[in-house]
């Protein structure tokens, strides 16, 4: 609500496709965010960086310095740390101080397979968040995510579990894909106040107008939208490219809630 904007930018940044100009950087990956906030401070929501793209390369130092580099560019910005986590006990709470100490995030993105000791560590302060998997983007979600528990699927079925049981503290959002507009409206219906994390606008083909009509709630707001490879990459990871992907997208998403919002001030 600070920053006047639902768009959230993920940082992951592939090696392999890191701008040439920073290949000879002693932190390309940092150097490579750095660039990416600088162009995106001011029309982002949030940051969502994959820690698998640092951690894979030994890269979490860089990780950690990105993070800091946020709260000075983009204070108003929200940190998520992609790391899926889903684990018991004290690994659970493990995972936790990882992501809320070590890194300083305030949120992380949660798999909630293994039930509510897996996700309850992330959920005990206030001014922190979890982000639980429920209607994922990828093609390969309707394996499990469909499968109907006692009349409704079992996206829903979490998504409802996790609505009464986990989120006392109003601390807990839900990964709901654009690729699965239907669904999403689905769980907005049921679930009118609970945030939704979006993937799947851009690369993966998710269409932003029915990803709003059907997510936003009752104040047009309620979604983050998720851009990665679309923005970051966008003409070679060129700083002036990745403004105006972010940019594009924060006054595409702005212009679709304006309409929704005269279209439902209109008389039946």
């Amino acid at each position: 609500m600070r920053s006047g904007s639902l768009v959230c930018v993920g940082l992951d940044p592939d090696p392999a496709k890191l701008p040439s100009d920073l290949a000879a950087d002693a932190q390309p990956l940092y150097a490579f965010n750095r660039r990416i906030v600088d162009a995106t401070f001011d029309v982002a929501a949030a940051y969502k960086p994959q820690i698998a793209f640092y951690s894979a390369l030994g890269k979490e130092h860089e990780l950690a310095t990105s993070i800091r580099y946020i709260r000075e560019r983009a204070p108003h910005a929200l940190v998520i740390l992609d790391a899926k986590r889903g684990d018991i006990g004290n690994t659970a709470e493990a995972y936790a101080r990882e992501a809320f100490e070590r890194y300083g995030a305030d949120a992380v993105t949660v798999n909630p397979y293994m039930g509510e000791d897996s996700i309850r560590p992330f959920l005990l302060r206030a001014d922190r968040a979890a982000i639980v998997l429920c209607r994922t983007s990828n093609p390969g979600s309707k394996d499990f995510q469909d499968l109907p528990v006692e009349g409704m699927p079992l996206y829903r079925r979490v998504a409802q579990h996790a609505a009464r049981h986990w989120n006392q503290l109003e601390n807990l959002m839900l990964v709901v894909g654009a690729t699965f507009p239907r669904e999403m409206a689905a769980l907005r219906q049921a679930h009118p106040d609970i945030p939704f994390l979006v993937p799947g606008i851009g690369a993966q083909g998710g269409d932003l107008a029915a990803t709003l009509a059907a997510g936003l709630d009752a104040r047009g707001l309620g979604l983050l939208i998720n851009s990665s490879r679309a923005i970051i990459y966008a003409g070679g990871g060129a700083s002036a490219a990745i403004r105006i992907a972010a940019a594009d997208l924060h006054a595409a998403i702005n212009r679709e809630r304006a309409a929704l919002a005269a279209a439902a001030a209109l008389p039946a």
